[in-house]
């Protein structure tokens, strides 16, 4: 059982499990109903993606520093107590059975899925 990082929109794997959206806003122009088929996520789950303000600051960081800026506020916004325990839920789950998390971003060294994937290896989760 593990949890899998994946960019919505691509191919499930084998085995992936649920598809959790920790994105801010859904895929434009697509209908809710179809979200899963299309290999977005099957669950819509904002609770641990960025701030409206932040994501619009990574999406505009261009060098590192300005990224390192971004992944400073984002897991400070990630160490509230709700956000805090929905990781600590998802590292749980990921012992009990398979699931994914992600976001549309193409690099995922500058995604925030890339943080929520340090945070949760933090937590003890088994991320593939």
């Amino acid at each position: 059982m593990s949890i899998k990082i994946v960019r919505f929109g691509t191919p499930r794997e084998k085995d992936e499990g649920l598809r959790i959206g920790t994105v801010r806003r859904p895929p434009r122009g697509v209908r809710k109903e179809d979200f899963s088929k299309l290999n977005y996520y099957d669950v819509w789950f904002p609770n641990l993606s960025p701030s409206d303000v932040l994501v619009k600051q990574a999406q505009a960081s261009e060098d590192e520093k300005s990224w390192n800026t971004f992944k400073r506020k984002f897991i400070a916004e990630l160490k509230s107590p709700y956000a805090s325990k929905d990781l600590d839920l998802l590292a749980a789950l990921s012992h009990q059975s398979n699931l994914s998390i992600g976001c549309y971003c193409e690099d995922e060294s500058r995604c925030h899925r890339s943080i929520l994937k340090e945070l949760l290896v933090q937590r003890g989760a088994d991320v593939k």
